[in-house]
């Protein structure tokens, strides 16, 4: 088994270490993609079917458009084409033919989508309109990194339309909400909800709202958005329906999705120097059993007393007992810590003589010897503290890792050392925000939704303020 670099020497290598060692993907032959291998497929199973539920509980449906998107439909959104131009791959011949007209290959959906609301929607009894995708998306990367930034990845990408701009704001913040309790209640790694600067908005979107996730490199992760586009994709595809009144208006939109980098955001928030660890609510298999013998008179009875320990866990736990031949046990348990499973249950002819089992947990290493008659409640209370405590251990590390700081010089010296979240003055004047990336490589996180009322100067220009946005180095 290869060794995983220790994140103190390099931690860009153990990143791709990890993924390597848990089999999550491996790089395609394709420059800038990835193949996503059971494994990592598996987490993303999780992640969606989570998310689906939650969709579809707020009354969203699922659709699917296609792939390729006309170059006259991106151009029809002004801000939104410049904003996608450098990233777009173009099909310009198929068949052995030129096309009469370039495709898009699919960087979003938001204009195939709103060329097919201008047929479906005609009266205010056709809203809202709440439809969401899974699928994948191509942008043209040019540094590329698995799970977090890939020239293919996939995705799930919602696209409402409602009558009024208060019921598209509201729809926008709610998805953020749900984004927000997903990451919190499932990925055990706590964001920062807000909203997105000028800057820093989606390309033809009002307003942008993100989740922020701290790294353990003491970076910032972008782990979803909701965007109110306002009437700008109507106006440009004509989108319009006839109220109460009989008067025709244009609708109010959102779009917001979630990808597979939150595949990359469980890594880099939970885990360390031997492997994956993984939160249990999104853990694939949750308990790895490994029976323990010296020889082969010892090797058959320690097998059945394994599948017998567990077989009464059938519909209760997702498991798996290890009983391969030719393997130490050593061996086994360094292979499941890599791979994340969260509990380990380890089955010796010592424990089968005393009717005991010894737990493992992943991510503190820490035993426990119980009864068998209790170990299924057992292990399930150890899931739900290895679920809360991740999350608690994750909380505090952001809570180590964030700064206020009021003074330029004090930023530029601790964003790179030691990094993490800086809450600053802003006084909102781009040409500020501008400065800020081209001096420090930081960026405006978000406005935070919770943030107080509070009178300061501008960390850059010393120009009034009224209250702190979160600064940092992003992926």
């Amino acid at each position: 088994m290869a060794k995983i670099t220790k994140r103190s020497e390099d931690y860009s290598r153990w990143y791709t270490d990890v993924i390597m060692q848990a089999e999550l993907a491996d790089y395609a032959p394709v420059k800038g993609c990835m193949v996503i291998r059971p494994n990592g497929y598996a987490i993303w199973e999780k992640i969606q079917s989570v998310l689906d539920r939650m969709f579809k509980e707020t009354g969203h449906r699922n659709a699917y458009f296609p792939l390729f998107i006309p170059e006259s439909f991106m151009r029809r959104e002004a801000e939104h084409v410049e904003g996608f131009a450098p990233e777009c791959a173009v099909v310009t011949h198929g068949g052995g033919k030129k096309l009469e007209e370039p495709l898009y290959v699919r960087p979003t959906s938001e204009t195939i989508i709103w060329a097919m609301y201008k047929d479906w929607i005609q009266s205010y009894r056709d809203l809202p309109l709440l439809i969401n995708q899974w699928c994948n998306v191509v942008r043209w990367e040019m540094r590329t990194r698995l799970f977090l930034r890939t020239t293919e990845f996939l995705w799930q990408e919602g696209h409402t339309a409602h009558a009024t701009e208060a019921e598209a704001e509201e729809e926008a913040r709610k998805i953020l909400q749900i984004y927000r309790t997903f990451a919190e209640e499932y990925m055990a790694m706590p964001v920062i909800p807000g909203q997105k600067t000028e800057k820093e908005k989606f390309a033809g979107a009002l307003r942008t709202y993100t989740i922020e996730a701290m790294m353990q490199d003491r970076r910032a992760l972008q782990a979803g958005t909701s965007h109110n586009l306002g009437q700008n994709f109507a106006r440009a595809f004509d989108v319009k329906y006839q109220d109460e009144n009989g008067e025709l208006q244009y609708v109010w939109a959102t779009s917001w999705g979630v990808s597979t980098r939150l595949i990359g955001a469980l890594i880099m928030t939970h885990s360390d120097d031997q492997g994956l660890v993984l939160p249990p609510r999104l853990a694939t298999l949750e308990v790895v059993v490994v029976p323990i013998w010296k020889g082969d008179d010892e090797m058959s009875q320690m097998k059945e007393a394994a599948h017998r320990l567990a077989d009464s866990w059938k519909g209760k736990l997702t498991y798996h007992v290890d009983d391969r031949e030719g393997y130490r046990p050593g061996w086994k348990f360094n292979e499941w810590e890599s791979k994340g499973v969260p509990v380990r249950v380890e089955l010796g002819p010592r424990d089968l003589q005393r009717n005991e089992a010894t737990l493992v947990r992943r991510d503190t290493g820490e035993r426990t010897t119980v009864p068998q008659d209790r170990i299924l409640e057992a292990i399930k209370d150890l899931l739900e503290d290895i679920q809360s405590s991740l999350f608690r251990r994750a909380l505090e590390f952001r809570e180590k890792y964030t700064f206020v700081v009021d003074g330029y010089d004090e930023f530029k010296e601790k964003i790179d050392e030691p990094g993490g979240f800086f809450l600053v003055h802003w006084c909102g004047d781009r040409a500020c925000e501008d400065r800020l990336q081209e001096e420090t490589k930081a960026t405006i996180r978000c406005i935070p939704f919770d943030r107080p009322a509070e009178r300061g100067r501008c960390l850059l220009c010393g120009r009034p303020s009224d209250g702190r946005v979160v600064a940092a180095k992003a992926y």
